[in-house]
């Protein structure tokens, strides 16, 4: 069976039930969730053999955070134990056209502090052939940054296919930083992930005639973008997802995979989300999967998109649906009917 690692941070979310807010509710409810941990349960669910790396206390909300991957099936023995505390970050999921807000409490967590030393490349990737990691991991330190570089490049001395999701978040660096430390980890990276607004904030590239405040996209401008980033970095391919944000609660989705020089567009999906955090890392999980599994460029679209597109009817950050759901939606079936 193929073998993926992904790495990143795994955290400790803290919700309010339902859409209240903040500041109305006395309980808060709490999940794990983490952009390379749900990548890793999307394709622990289609039953690929998958490892999450990272570093997390060694006390019980450590184990519990661990255990959150264990019950799918992902190989958390890869993980380090060690460190002073889960990162924490809270959600308050929006409605309407009051927007989803998130606070993190992330500083000085395990991950975060982690060295050098603590992650044994060599020993992590044997037998691997697939490594999934996002921008959100060489943010949280400097030394992180350090370490994902030095996976990147023991990841190439053993031709292991590598996709990055960009994952720009303003809240843990700037777009100066962000774009010299991508820039150079994007020389190891072969399959890139992106949204409308990663591949601007970062590299400053962007697409013509789109506004995504508006929900207006350019399809001719995302196939610019796309070629721009394939000539600078020489990836293998680049997936754009593209959200046209009607309101919280309603997105029209859709994404776009170029390769070879030609662009591969999904069908389009009108949403009623449920919950729209993870959204991405579960189009980069259905991604991962179809690609490991020889899907031709549309057909490997369609199902990064279907699965995405289920993911937003779920609560929680993790994408619990089987290979077969997804190949359902992404073969026409949308009426949503009971299955009986």
């Amino acid at each position: 069976m193929k073998k993926v690692v992904t790495f990143g941070e795994l955290m400790l979310r803290l919700a309010p039930e339902n859409y209240l807010r903040f500041v109305q509710s006395d309980k808060l409810e709490a999940t794990f969730g983490g952009a390379e941990a749900n990548v890793a349960v999307s394709l622990a669910n289609y039953g690929t053999e998958v490892a999450f790396v990272s570093k997390l206390p060694d006390h019980e909300i450590g184990q519990a955070a661990i255990n959150s991957l264990r019950k799918f099936g992902v190989d958390t023995s890869k993980i380090v134990r060690g460190g002073d505390r889960v990162g924490i970050y809270y959600c308050e999921k929006g409605a309407s056209q009051r927007p989803s807000k998130v606070i993190y409490d992330r500083a000085n967590s395990s991950i975060a502090t982690a060295k050098s030393g603590d992650f044994d490349w060599a020993k992590i990737f044997d037998g691997v052939e697939w490594f999934h990691f996002t921008g959100i991991t060489p943010a949280l330190s400097d030394s992180m940054a350090e370490i994902t570089l030095e996976a990147l490049k023991e990841a190439k001395k053993r031709d292991i296919m590598v996709s990055c999701d960009l994952n720009f978040r303003k809240k843990l660096w700037s777009k100066e930083k962000a774009g010299k430390v991508m820039g150079e980890l994007c020389k190891y990276v072969d399959y890139c992930i992106a949204n409308e607004e990663d591949a601007k904030d970062v590299f400053g590239i962007e697409a013509d005639n789109t506004d995504i405040y508006s929900g207006k996209l350019n399809r001719d401008g995302y196939i610019s973008v796309a070629k721009k980033l394939t000539d600078r970095f020489g990836f293998k391919g680049v997936a754009i997802t593209l959200r046209e944000s009607l309101s919280a609660n309603d997105n029209n989705w859709s994404g776009m995979l170029y390769v070879d020089g030609n662009a591969y567009f999904s069908k389009k999906y009108a949403m009623h989300i449920v919950d729209r955090v993870g959204g991405g890392d579960s189009f980069g999980g259905g991604l991962i999967y179809s690609l490991l599994n020889g899907y031709d460029a549309q057909k490997s679209i369609e199902f990064a998109i279907a699965a995405s597109c289920l993911k937003h009817s779920i609560e929680g950050d993790y994408n619990m649906v089987s290979v077969k759901e997804v190949e359902t939606l992404a073969g026409g079936d949308a009426s949503g009917r009971v299955q009986r």
